[in-house]
């Protein structure tokens, strides 16, 4: 394990991020010459929903990475050391979710179509307004978030998971949570000539738009990689349905902080979850600097 990078924050700030906020840049390794089970969260639902997930993220989170630079001319001093802190998690994230691919292929998954599917969504992309494209970031943001506090809060979601995936994701989890705020504030520095209510309007319709093809599309990659199990009609639409919102219920259990998302005055850090970090990094003692 790498000894993680550090980046302290300017403490002068204007936006609702905390001015003490630490973004830790933990260059950590999982699952280089990890076998797992086929089913690795422990039933063939759980696992589907998080395949698919990792298979949006390598191409997903460059594209994150992209719509967050294209925005940080003349930004203050404290937020051009967010975006740099941001862009190194993210891409450590994109290695270690290519590695977990990976062995997600090695038990048996085609999980290519996936990957296709994002890099034709990702084309639509090209020569439109960059500010559509951060404001979808924004909004994926927000989800990846909402995720993160739900799996470092819960620990029914990895309970049966293999014991080094449940550890990258938690990690990953961490640093989405530890960096949530910098697209926000972004965004906010981009838009500063904006009206409050043109800001609202369209971070909100974003949101809608995001959300309804976030879940079309994750529905049916996950449909599609349990089909490769054999799990087919309504034995897979009701098994995935009650995963995400009877038990674990993430779909169910992360709604309040969706709805939030459309609150006028609205930011990530409204609802500060640094505890959630600071288990973490009791948990994994080596992810923490030496004491001066």
């Amino acid at each position: 394990m790498n000894a993680p990078s550090k980046i302290k924050l300017d403490t002068k700030t204007s936006t609702p991020t905390p001015h003490d906020l630490d973004i830790v840049v933990r260059d950590e390794r999982f699952n280089r010459g990890n076998t797992i089970a086929r089913w690795w969260a422990g039933d063939a639902f759980g696992t589907a929903w998080h395949n698919a997930l990792s298979a949006t993220f390598p191409r997903g989170e460059a594209f994150f990475i992209e719509a967050v630079k294209a925005h940080r001319e003349g930004a203050n001093p404290k937020l051009a050391e967010e975006i740099r802190a941001f862009v190194k998690q993210e891409i450590n994230h994109t290695r270690e979710h290519i590695a977990f691919n990976k062995l997600a292929e090695n038990a048996g998954y085609d999980i290519k179509t996936i990957d296709k599917r994002v890099e034709e969504m990702l084309a639509l992309t090209k020569g439109r307004p960059p500010i559509l494209n951060l404001a979808v970031t924004m909004a994926l943001e927000h989800y990846t978030a909402m995720m993160a506090h739900e799996f470092l809060a819960n620990p029914a979601h990895f309970e049966s998971a293999d014991t080094e995936v449940r550890d990258m994701w938690r990690w990953h989890a961490v640093e989405e949570i530890e960096h949530k705020g910098v697209a926000y504030d972004t965004w906010n520095h981009a838009t500063k000539g904006w009206t409050k209510w043109r800001r609202w309007k369209l971070r909100s319709i974003m949101m809608l738009i995001v959300t309804g093809r976030f879940f079309k599309n994750r529905w049916q990659d996950s449909m599609n990689l349990l089909a490769q199990d054999g799990i087919t009609g309504w034995k897979a639409r009701w098994g995935l349905f009650r995963y995400l919102t009877v038990s674990p219920g993430v779909v169910r259990r992360i709604f309040p902080a969706w709805l939030a998302y459309f609150k006028p005055g609205f930011h990530p850090w409204d609802h500060d979850d640094r505890d959630l970090i600071g288990k973490y990094e009791g948990e994994f003692t080596d992810a923490l600097l030496p004491a001066e």
